[in-house]
């Protein structure tokens, strides 16, 4: 007879912690500091109160998950004699990944009966959203801890995230785009547009000239990667611009014929280095 498991999460999933709680699905959160305070993601300020304070300048700083949180956070489920599937924000733009590694195995050696599978989903964001979607269909379909770690494994790269910004100033400040790109994105009006590459890493893969022409392209790069994939589900976050995030739904109904679309608002420490007005669409395809 095989533990039962549960599939844990780091906040950057960015979806409604409702959506989560449904599922039974625990969080395991990062923080970020602005204005003097410190908060844990998914707690402390709406999104509306943080990107308002980013608007008027100030400045956010995220915080990775260390060994010791992680620990704290996993060993309860062990207690209780479940399992642990977790799935990690990528570790190309955060150490939390490996923070939870060095956790489970910690863990491991004073719960050996246990399993403690740490994947590095390569994701950000929703794309992180989307992969635990489809991991928790193959929990659903009766699929072990191993089968559902392997689903994971062979389909991450296959999460296609299309995003553009305002601008790169946020992206730059938090080391996660070069100078040189940052210059190139703040040309007035020239919209840059990235995408999470096969290292988990964001790429600057091009620029669109005005708000409207980079919000269809993010949707036209979701119809292309989507091409021969069975979408369930489209995802779209937005950094306090939700008639840019609704624009795109239409759109993606339109020219994708998929009517499952989950919209939320990017999360604060994502947000901390988007900055307000990002938009980003997330569905399964072909490649990044």
């Amino acid at each position: 007879m095989s533990r039962d498991y549960i599939i844990t999460v780091n906040s950057t999933v960015d979806v409604p912690k409702t959506w989560l709680a449904e599922r039974g699905v625990p969080v395991i959160p990062l923080k970020y500091t602005i204005d003097g305070e410190t908060y844990q993601d998914m707690e402390g300020l709406t999104g509306k109160e943080f990107f308002a304070k980013l608007r008027e300048g100030k400045m956010a700083v995220t915080s990775q998950i260390n060994p010791e949180e992680a620990k704290e956070a996993l060993e309860p489920y062990l207690k209780e004699g479940k399992d642990v599937l977790h799935l990690a924000f990528s570790s190309a733009l955060s150490g939390t990944c490996n923070s939870m590694r060095l956790a489970a195995e910690e863990l491991k050696e004073e719960y050996p009966e246990a399993k403690i599978i740490v994947v590095d989903t390569l994701c950000a964001c929703l794309g992180e959203a989307l992969l635990l979607y489809y991991v928790l269909k193959q929990k659903a379909a009766g699929k072990s801890i191993e089968e559902a770690a392997q689903w994971a494994e062979e389909n991450k790269l296959h999460v296609c995230h299309n995003v553009t910004v305002d601008d790169l100033f946020h992206l730059h400040r938090g080391g996660r785009v070069s100078k040189a790109t940052a210059v190139l994105g703040s040309v007035v009006k020239i919209k840059p547009m990235i995408h999470m590459d096969d290292n988990g890493a964001l790429q600057v893969i091009g620029k669109e000239r005005g708000r409207r022409k980079a919000l269809n392209k993010i949707v036209e790069m979701a119809v292309e990667r989507a091409r021969g994939w069975d979408n369930e589900i489209v995802m779209i976050t937005h950094g306090d611009c939700i008639e840019d995030a609704e624009y795109v739904a239409e759109l993606i109904r339109k020219k994708m014929g998929i009517d499952n679309i989950l919209i939320n608002n990017i999360g604060t420490v994502i947000g901390s280095h988007t900055g307000p007005g990002v938009v980003a669409t997330f569905c399964m395809g072909s490649k990044r």
